[in-house]
């Protein structure tokens, strides 16, 4: 076991899933988890901040607009 297989995942938080067959996922109705990855405007994080690959950007992001299309998640903060 090498160092990156012991500490893999931990620096992402709680919203990356695994499900059957060991597919990782982001699950939209989550929307506390999906609230810390988006600014106080609405706005969601850079790969960067996050520290995420692209593929799991791409999945964050499609939660994200996922949960405001069903009203979950606002698409603006209530402050502007």
């Amino acid at each position: 076991m090498t160092y990156n297989d012991a500490h893999r995942g931990s620096r992402r938080g709680g919203y990356l899933r695994t499900g059957n067959g060991g597919k990782v996922y982001v699950e939209y109705k989550s929307t506390d988890d999906l609230r810390r990855l988006m600014t106080p405007n609405g706005k969601i994080y850079s790969r960067k901040r996050l520290g995420l690959s692209a593929k799991e950007q791409r999945m964050v992001s499609r939660a994200i607009r996922r949960a405001r299309y069903m009203a979950l998640l606002p698409y603006t903060s209530a402050t502007l």
